[in-house]
């Protein structure tokens, strides 16, 4: 029988391969032994950050990166039905959440509206390169409590800033929570923009969305 370690390596090592069978064989093999949860945070996203990595590097190429993040989906979607999901009744909140415009990296966001929306969060992923006013225009249709902005390059991370100008604009600042996300953003970043938070990874993400959103 393999160790949880030997399952974590064989999950992240499946996401490198950028082959769907294989990850999908790490998963059946992992959910055996883990929690839902921990396969996609320990298993799966760490496989997607190596990718990431050596994607900054130039040792893999956005075909790659596109293929990996299409193995990792296929992955998750084996897990979703068994996330502890949040009663319908006791709903913490609702988010929108997406890559900012200009920006085409989507895997780290989509992991974070996963492990959201399986922590009970409402979670509306309005998916990569959005436009600015289309963030703000999807949360007050959904009457969104929170924002989550990914930017994956330091060239994207302006976008963040311009979301929350523009929350100021329409008077709704006050009323709806900012987070970013993404590699070259950092808590002096968000502090600097006035975010309400930042966040490191998905774990992270869903702590200060609880942290903010969840009123005791």
């Amino acid at each position: 029988m393999a160790t949880k370690e030997e399952l974590i390596q064989e999950l992240s090592d499946a996401v490198v391969s950028c082959k769907k069978d294989a990850v999908i064989a790490a998963v059946e093999k992992a959910k055996e032994v883990m929690e839902p949860s921990e396969i996609i945070e320990k298993g799966l996203s760490a496989g997607m950050n190596q990718v990431g990595i050596l994607f900054e590097r130039g040792k893999l190429f956005l075909p790659h990166v596109m293929m990996a993040a299409d193995a990792m989906t296929a992955g998750v979607k084996l897990l979703e039905a068994e996330l502890p999901v949040g009663t319908e009744s006791k709903k913490l909140g609702v988010i929108v959440n997406g890559t900012v415009e200009g920006d085409v990296h989507d895997i780290g966001k989509s992991i974070v509206s996963t492990m959201l929306q399986s922590a009970g969060f409402e979670v509306h992923d309005i998916g990569r390169d959005v436009p600015i006013r289309n963030f703000v225009e999807k949360a007050k249709e959904v009457n969104a409590d929170m924002i989550g902005l990914s930017a994956l390059m330091t060239t994207t991370l302006q976008g963040q800033k311009e979301v929350i100008e523009l929350l100021k604009e329409e008077g709704l600042r006050d009323k709806i929570k900012v987070m970013v996300g993404g590699a070259p953003a950092t808590q002096a970043w968000a502090d600097k923009i006035g975010a309400d938070c930042y966040a490191e990874n998905a774990s992270e993400a869903v702590a200060k969305a609880k942290e903010l959103l969840v009123r005791e």
